[in-house]
């Protein structure tokens, strides 16, 4: 009777594993190139030294057209000259001529000493009235300004400075430490300049998507691409009414996932990662179970490609491959994926039915036991 149940029991627990092979716990990948509909959707590249020098090479490429660009445009940048507006202050100085530059006297800031720009754009000077102020430079209002004087003072020597820039700002909003109304000046002001002033970048901040509106139009820039490429051309003078805004990190993150010492999320703000630097971050591969020859990443395909994404293959079975693997550099929104050995979903199985059969085992030694009292 013992040896009878006992079979039965332990046939009655290695009927579920048998069962369900099929559904073994545990991620894996099937990277084969047979199944004809994945060949539709997918291109499947295995990480080469070819692969990483033609990364390096469309790298130094894309450099190169930043560095042309970036003359171009030096040479095609228009001279800054700042237009006055309603609510500027205006200090014009007539040397030897006090009672011009400080009628009212006393000790004066330049500010209040100053004429400030009227709503309709004019300002009034003794003498000569009004004058049409709004929309023009410096340069233009010293020259009517020195013309009219001349019918009442000898060769007048005028100097006009704006000493309250009031009537142009623009906006800096998002992931910076400072965000805030920023007063265009006469100095021009970059995109670069404006995130400086406004206290810089936050941890969390998106370099990749910044999004300047002008005008009523979005125009998505790159940081990343100005700083640690050197794409100036992106660098642009910020206008009257602009609005610039840097995201959070948002999806600009790669994913690791798999067989890897913690999956997670690596945000990918201001930082280029490697193949390796992020499967590192991710505590590496988890050793017992990891399939060496199955990592892979997934890249999405760019807008209007007739395929879902490109996946690389990473075989690390000779630990030098992952050389290879620190030169192959990531993209946001990637997904790194480490699959299992057919013995780590066979250990897995094991690990889950487990308890299952030391409940048998245990209730199989309670009847041999019953059984033993029996034939007592």
């Amino acid at each position: 009777m013992t040896g009878t149940l006992t079979r039965w029991c332990f046939c009655l627990a290695f009927i579920a594993p048998i069962a369900g092979c099929a559904f073994a716990p545990g991620g894996n990948i099937d990277y084969s190139t047979d199944s004809a509909p994945i060949d539709d959707l997918v291109d499947v590249e295995p990480i080469t030294l070819g692969l990483v020098r033609a990364q390096a090479t469309e790298a130094r490429l894309t450099r190169d057209a930043f560095d042309r660009s970036i003359r171009t445009s030096r040479e095609q940048l228009p001279v800054y000259e700042y237009r006055i507006g309603a609510g500027d202050i205006l200090s014009v100085v007539v040397y030897d001529h006090p009672e011009l530059t400080n009628p009212a006297g006393g000790d004066q800031s330049a500010a209040e000493r100053g004429t400030v720009v009227h709503a309709d754009g004019t300002i009034y000077y003794p003498y000569i009235g009004t004058i049409q102020a709004e929309g023009r430079t410096i340069q233009e209002i010293r020259s009517e300004i020195s013309g009219r004087l001349a019918s009442f003072i000898s060769t007048p020597q005028i100097d006009v400075r704006v000493v309250g820039f009031n009537s142009q700002k623009f906006y800096v909003t998002g992931q910076v430490n400072q965000s805030g109304v920023q007063a265009i000046t006469n100095v021009p002001m970059t995109v670069l300049d404006a995130i400086a002033s406004a206290g810089g970048l936050g941890d969390d901040a998106d370099w990749h998507e910044v999004t300047l509106t002008h005008d009523g139009q979005d125009i998505r820039l790159s940081l990343y691409d100005m700083l640690a490429n050197g794409d100036l051309s992106q660098n642009r003078v910020l206008q009257n009414g602009d609005v610039l805004h840097v995201p959070d990190v948002g999806n600009q993150k790669v994913y690791v996932m798999g067989e890897v010492g913690s999956a997670r999320a690596i945000p990918m703000g201001g930082t280029r990662y490697s193949l390796t630097d992020a499967l590192a971050q991710s505590g590496g591969m988890n050793e017992a179970s990891a399939n060496a020859t199955g990592i892979f990443v997934i890249r999405q395909a760019p807008e209007g490609s007739d395929k879902l994404a490109t996946v690389y293959q990473l075989n690390a079975k000779n630990s030098a491959a992952l050389m290879l693997g620190a030169q192959f550099m990531l993209q946001p929104t990637d997904i790194i994926y480490v699959t299992t050995t057919a013995l780590g979903r066979w250990n897995r199985t094991i690990s889950l039915l487990l308890p299952s059969v030391t409940s048998i085992y245990q209730v199989t030694r309670t009847g041999n036991e019953v059984d033993d009292l029996r034939n007592r």
